[in-house]
């Protein structure tokens, strides 16, 4: 069984880089043909796509937060990771990553496994 965790700082000052990692067990974040996914819910809020990086390495972005967002990952440690730039109050959530298949990454059926969740909070 695929699980997923999510680990980094609870707590992000405004202006700063929000970092979190996800450690994949249980399946190769290089086999095809999953994606990889960050995805986030503030408070109240819907579900929201953030951006995934595929089997190949290939990464993908919501138009609203590409210019801030960057996923990368290590195959070795079987992990991949988010940085959010320049956060906001706004970007206060519970963020999670979750694997997909197929090519509708906003799509959240698209995801049979996720991480338990990570509350994140911007705060100064």
């Amino acid at each position: 069984q695929v699980q997923l965790q999510e680990s980094g700082p609870g707590l992000v000052k405004p202006s700063q880089t929000l970092s979190l990692t996800c450690t994949v067990s249980g399946g190769s974040i290089t086999t095809n043909y999953y994606y990889w996914s960050w995805i986030r819910q503030p408070p109240g809020k819907g579900l929201e796509w953030m951006g995934a990086i595929v089997y190949s390495g290939s990464t993908y972005y919501s138009p609203s937060l590409k210019s801030r967002t960057s996923i990368s990952r290590d195959t070795s440690k079987n992990q991949f990771t988010l940085q959010l730039n320049s956060v906001t109050l706004e970007d206060t959530a519970v963020y999670y990553c979750a694997r997909g298949v197929g090519s509708a990454y906003w799509d959240m059926g698209k995801y049979d496994y996720w991480g338990q969740g990570t509350q994140v909070t911007v705060s100064s």
